[in-house]
């Protein structure tokens, strides 16, 4: 079908995750209508594939409301896999703290559907350095690092992380701070070779750059950016996985009929890296795909 991968919906800020074969796609579920400019996002949604090129959609899994402590906003996620149980880390608004705070809820199936298990937010603002910022927390992204040891890293304006204990659902020691350049928000966090790549929105509006570090404590050294800015929006939260021998970019822009920045869509490019392990977009086509 070409990009954007999911076309009858308005999908945003992916999250991917392979299990069994599948690969399997979390966004998030832009409904604004026509006319209206402002972000109106509900509930998450779920697509899975075996091909790359055509996606099945599941059930709603989450909805922002089944955390009983929020008020709404179902804003950019991350879904990791760890001894069977899945872990959906989000980002939603706090109903009784300001601004925003990161949840986590969890299932035995990759489709869900998910519960929040905790009972209250895994990360809200009185936590954080002091921050006149109620959107801090934002966009979750985690990663379970090979010695089995897991960290989030998130934010807006400034980027945060903190290591997280065994049990997936507490954070293990204070929240640390990372410097980037021009960071605006949508961090995305993988490992591959032994290098730690972030991923992240890089100025308003949002182009997306990266940094590379042997140490997820840093340092980390600026590469670039690794995608312009996108059609009709002015976001951009990226996500990277491999795949069937293949590395792949996913993203969103506001290609569709009726797009804008408050009715994006998800696509997908290809990744390659390069001999000193930097990383390069290619532009997807059928044919790749096919390939």
């Amino acid at each position: 079908m070409g990009n954007p991968i999911i076309r009858h919906k308005f999908t945003c800020d992916p999250t991917v995750l392979v299990h069994h074969h599948s690969i399997y796609l979390y966004t998030g579920h832009d409904e604004a209508p026509a006319g209206v400019d402002q972000y109106i996002m509900n509930d998450w949604l779920c697509f899975s594939s075996t091909d790359m090129n055509s996606w099945v959609e599941h059930p709603v899994p989450l909805k922002a409301t089944d955390f009983k402590w929020a008020k709404g906003d179902a804003y950019a996620s991350k879904v990791v896999e760890r001894d069977g149980i899945f872990y959906w880390y989000v980002a939603v608004t706090h109903a009784s703290t300001p601004g925003k705070a990161i949840g986590v809820a969890v299932s035995s199936s990759p489709t869900g559907p998910f519960q929040d298990k905790k009972g209250s937010a895994l990360i809200s603002s009185e936590m954080l350095p002091p921050t006149k910022n109620e959107k801090a927390n934002l966009d979750p992204s985690v990663l379970i690092d090979d010695n089995g040891v897991a960290y989030i890293f998130w934010g807006n304006g400034t980027c945060y992380y903190a290591k997280l204990k065994e049990n997936m659902f507490e954070l293990d020691g204070s929240i640390r701070t990372v410097s980037l350049p021009n960071f605006e928000e949508g961090v995305h966090i993988h490992k591959r070779n032994g290098w730690y790549y972030l991923t992240y929105g890089y100025g308003m509006p949002e182009k997306v750059a990266y940094a590379m570090s042997r140490n997820i404590d840093g340092p980390w050294e600026f590469k670039g950016i690794l995608n312009e800015l996108v059609e009709n929006c002015e976001t951009n939260r990226p996500a990277i996985v491999d795949y069937n021998n293949r590395s792949y970019f996913f993203y969103h822009n506001g290609a569709l009929t009726g797009g804008s920045s408050h009715r994006r869509s998800v696509c997908v490019d290809e990744l390659h890296y390069n001999d000193d392990h930097t990383m390069k977009r290619v532009v997807m086509t059928k044919e790749r795909v096919k390939r």
